[in-house]
């Protein structure tokens, strides 16, 4: 035996045996299961036992009633595709009361319950406590929530650049207070419906649009569903209160390649940026050298005319000084003074590289008279240039 929850009776457990003939028995008073029974439900007081008795090709259903009347339960017993639907309230301890037999019914906040009368349908109850009187053929066929229900719908189509994509689509609806009646006797699944108009809206707009339109004009689809079943679900007594495209979903293929797509144009901005800053760097790093040299160039220059003009100041002054001495004899000591503080820096510094230069009593003399000699020469090389 299978036992499952019925979907179209959320109050009932369908036990379902396929293949397999199914025989209810009510019994009025009955105080003994009948032999091999295996009992399945009972009420608080026990007024109500079911029992089966199952066979290779018969199920045997006994009910039996010992302190109430068999209406009370019997109308919520029907057999439907080879299963035995019975309600659940059967093991509960709260709903078969005296109450119940007396024919007064409780209709709990925000839903309505419809009442019929011989098959026939008589009246929607709503929330409080009604007198349905059983045994004038009154009874409740089934309840109806007004609270706001919502259903996901996943769907899947294809953009017009051939993208399959997934629309998932959040439906909010409820029933409609004064059209319960229509709720309740014009559609079998109101979710499944709901589901189909959604599908059909879905996949006539998003073919239309390439992926991107889809993603910035995913409002404009979810107003398009919303219409559409508005008008369509009216007409059963629902209300739809909110339609959203709460996700897209592209092939995980399409999603990697616009990833790609987008991390590679950002680097290639990137790679601009920094093109354009090395440039940058280049040229402020050329203007600083040009700067630099400039301004060494103006240093030296100075540097030369100041060695010059303290050179000059040292001759005039010596020879004011020192009578009869001419300028040769003072350039020729100021080149000694010179050679010995050369000498003196090649060997103070440790980084000098090593020179060798010829030193004696006459080398002081021999320096000068080299010294004196090529000026000499690009003196006299001068009047033949020009």
């Amino acid at each position: 035996m299978k036992v499952s929850r019925d979907e179209k009776e959320p109050c009932a457990a369908r036990y379902s045996y396929p293949k397999v003939q199914i025989t209810v028995l009510l019994f009025l008073g009955a105080r003994n299961h009948p032999p091999g029974a295996l009992r399945i439900g009972s009420t608080h007081s026990n007024s109500i036992l079911l029992y089966i008795i199952e066979s290779p090709s018969r199920l045997v259903v006994w009910i039996c009633f010992e302190n109430c009347l068999p209406h009370c339960v019997s109308r919520s017993i029907f057999l439907q595709e080879n299963s035995l639907v019975l309600p659940l309230y059967l093991n509960s301890t709260s709903r078969c009361n005296m109450g119940q037999m007396l024919g007064c019914v409780q209709v709990d906040q925000s839903t309505v319950a419809v009442k019929e009368n011989f098959g026939k349908f008589d009246d929607v109850l709503h929330p409080g406590c009604h007198c349905v009187p059983w045994c004038l053929g009154s009874y409740i066929v089934g309840v109806l929530s007004l609270r706001v229900q919502q259903l996901e719908v996943r769907c899947e189509t294809k953009s017009r650049d051939n993208v399959f994509v997934n629309v998932v689509a959040s439906v909010q609806y409820r029933t409609i207070h004064d059209n319960a009646r229509d709720a309740f006797y014009k559609l079998t699944n109101p979710p499944e419906q709901i589901q189909s108009y959604v599908f059909d809206v879905v996949r006539a707009t998003v073919p239309k649009m390439d992926l991107d339109a889809v993603f910035e004009q995913k409002n404009e689809i979810a107003k398009s569903v919303a219409e559409e079943l508005e008008k369509a679900m009216s007409n059963y007594g629902f209300e739809i209160v909110q339609t959203l495209i709460v996700d897209i979903i592209p092939d995980e293929t399409v999603r990697r390649a616009m990833n790609e797509i987008n991390a590679a144009a950002r680097l290639r901005v990137a790679a601009q940026e920094k093109a354009e800053a090395e440039k940058i760097l280049q040229v402020k790093r050329a203007e600083a050298e040009a700067e630099a040299k400039f301004l060494s160039g103006q240093g030296i220059a100075r540097q030369r005319q100041a060695i010059v003009d303290g050179l000059r100041e040292s001759v005039l002054n010596f020879s004011h000084n020192v009578p009869g001495t001419s300028a040769r004899d003072v350039m020729d000591m100021i080149l000694i003074t010179q050679y010995f503080d050369t000498m003196r820096d090649i060997g103070a510094s440790a980084k000098s590289s090593t020179v060798f230069i010829p030193h004696g009593p006459g080398a002081v003399r021999d320096v000068a008279e080299q010294i004196r000699n090529g000026l000499l020469q690009g003196e006299a090389a001068v009047p033949s240039l020009l």
